[in-house]
């Protein structure tokens, strides 16, 4: 049988890196894409094929699927990792920056979804594995851009899972929870230069807290865990429509599910003062 093909975007750092060293080491032909091509050294001696890509670029992700179709003939997997988060209050972030949010977490994993589909389509298989956030779910103050485009993820990716099964392409969505990487402090930055002085400024400080626990072992998960999800959407005989994964993951969207939005939105403010405190 020829050697599985995967594309996993956002491989710079974190989960998109250790999914794709999860998926070379699982016998993938692994091509990982980031604008950080520098960081990406590492995977390429671990034997990973590495490229510049920015998903908010056309010409970008058209080289990128046409490379992989020219050196390899297919594509079985295509990773949608690459992502930001975009926090401040809704007032104050520039609308500039909240389109970039969506162009990033949305518009780019739809873009290269729809690059690789022709193939798979003539192939009569393919997986699509859309990295979402339990915060696609759920709901923090700050955050209203970066919550809708993974809102969005959500309800594209189930709507192409219904389109798609009939052609024999399954899509599953990652939902992590609280990840050990470089996000949170990142998104932390953007948003105190955003929001983190004037009228926003006390809740700004303590989403900004918040944010930043999550290089905190104790309340994250390793992106190598996000990566083992990755990897059993990519393997199982019947992949799962949902993969949440993580510390807390499950229990918060129960929680979503079952508690009225007042005693919800009491939740969500108790937790973030106790993770902000440390």
């Amino acid at each position: 049988m020829p050697q599985p093909v995967a594309i996993v975007t956002g491989a710079s750092a974190g989960i998109g890196f250790a999914a794709a060293r999860a998926l070379a080491g699982h016998g993938f032909a692994v091509y990982a894409g980031a604008r950080r091509l520098d960081r990406m050294a590492p995977l390429r001696e671990a034997g990973v094929e590495v490229f510049r890509l920015d998903v908010t670029d056309g010409a970008s992700m058209r080289a990128a699927v046409e490379r992989v179709l020219a050196e390899r003939g297919r594509i079985d997997v295509l990773v949608n990792n690459a992502g930001y988060g975009s926090y401040g209050a809704l007032e104050e972030v520039d609308p500039a920056e909240a389109r970039r949010q969506f162009d990033v977490n949305v518009f780019g994993l739809a873009r290269m979804t729809q690059l690789v589909l022709p193939a798979m389509r003539q192939a009569g298989r393919g997986r699509i594995i859309n990295v979402s956030s339990i915060g696609g779910k759920y709901y923090e103050p700050m955050g209203a851009w970066y919550h809708a485009s993974k809102f969005a993820v959500e309800g594209l990716s189930d709507s192409l899972r219904l389109e798609l099964k009939p052609l024999g392409i399954s899509v599953s969505i990652i939902e992590p929870a609280s990840t050990l990487t470089e996000w949170g402090r990142i998104a932390a930055q953007g948003l105190e230069a955003v929001s983190g002085s004037g009228p926003y400024a006390a809740h700004a400080r303590l989403m900004s807290g918040a944010l930043k626990s999550t290089g905190r072992p104790a309340t994250s998960t390793p992106p190598e865990v996000i990566a083992q999800a990755i990897l059993q959407a990519a393997t199982a005989a019947r992949p799962r429509p949902r993969y949440p994964v993580g510390g807390g993951a499950r229990t918060i969207l129960a929680l979503r599910r079952i508690l009225p939005d007042r005693l919800y939105d009491a939740a969500v403010m108790a937790v973030l003062r106790r993770v902000s405190a440390g």
